[in-house]
């Protein structure tokens, strides 16, 4: 099925992320996950390339795994670390594994790393444009609700996702925020220079001290001193963290509802019990198929 058919339903949704292996040797052990994932029964599940590629290899094989537990998967493609000729390739995999749904980035990249070397794409855009040509896909994007990390402006960070969406992007999924009045904010933004299709919110549970720091500078979120506050309390106590954590993000989340989001993403960092509790909390919220 379809992303952009599931949103487009007039029900509460949560999705979930995961990523795959960086070693083969691990493959097993990441296919259960996705079958303990997939058991919760999120309305859909994305699964990554690796931040700058470096497993991709492994996405299609997890993804065709989420598909086979039945619950419908988001493959990620990237610029990054892939010719153009590499990405035409994985698209005849998706399409041979019947995944229907991507989502188009263009990744992070490395450091010290020559990007966009001959033969790959510069922008998200272009292969948005190269997917929408390949084939009957549903292609998502990727947005900043504080402004990409490398754009100049805010305006320009806007405008150059309007050209995502005139591209063929059919949905957009922020990146995590931990303040749900900067989501509303960008919301308002957005729809005032023409973005109309849906934007799911990214909500991150966090879990452990040291997700606090790389989480935000990889996203560019600032992190509110509510949040800090509770970080700072159980830093020494990882339990009592990853309840807080999973209260927070909870929180968030019946927040958004409350306010007429009705699709929510969780970056469940390959947690099968972390998203399992945020779904338990939201049982009569977001009730599973």
């Amino acid at each position: 099925m379809k992303v952009i058919d599931i949103i487009n339903q007039d029900r509460v949704t949560i999705s979930c992320e995961m990523f795959p292996p960086k070693k083969e040797k691990s493959l097993p052990n990441y296919k259960e996950t996705a079958a303990k994932m997939a058991a919760l029964k999120p309305a859909y599940l994305s699964c990554t390339y690796g931040a700058t590629g470096g497993t991709s290899d492994f996405t299609v094989e997890i993804a065709d795994e989420i598909n086979k537990q039945g619950v419908p998967a988001i493959a990620h493609l990237t610029c990054v670390s892939s010719t153009k000729e590499k990405v035409r390739s994985v698209l005849g995999e998706y399409r041979a594994h019947n995944i229907e749904n991507i989502l188009a980035l263009r990744g992070d990249i490395p450091q010290d790393a020559d990007f966009p070397l001959p033969g790959q794409y510069h922008h998200a855009i272009e292969l948005i444009r190269e997917i929408r040509e390949a084939g009957d896909f549903c292609i998502g994007g990727a947005c900043y609700p504080e402004g990409h990390p490398e754009s100049p402006s805010m305006d320009e960070d806007l405008r150059y996702l309007r050209e995502k969406v005139e591209a063929g992007c059919e949905y957009l999924t922020t990146q995590m925020f931990f303040d749900n009045g900067i989501f509303y904010n960008f919301m308002f933004k957005a729809l005032s220079i023409g973005i109309n299709v849906p934007i799911i919110p990214g909500i991150m549970p966090i879990t452990m001290a040291s997700q606090v720091g790389r989480s935000a500078s990889l996203s560019g979120s600032s992190v509110p001193a509510k949040f800090l506050r509770i970080v700072e309390r159980f830093a020494d106590n990882p339990e009592a963290l990853k309840e807080a954590g999973i209260a927070y993000a909870t929180e968030q989340i019946i927040d958004l509802v409350a306010n007429g989001v009705r699709h929510i993403h969780i970056y469940s960092m390959n947690k099968p019990d972390v998203a399992g509790a945020i779904f338990d909390n939201l049982s009569h919220i977001y009730v599973r198929e």
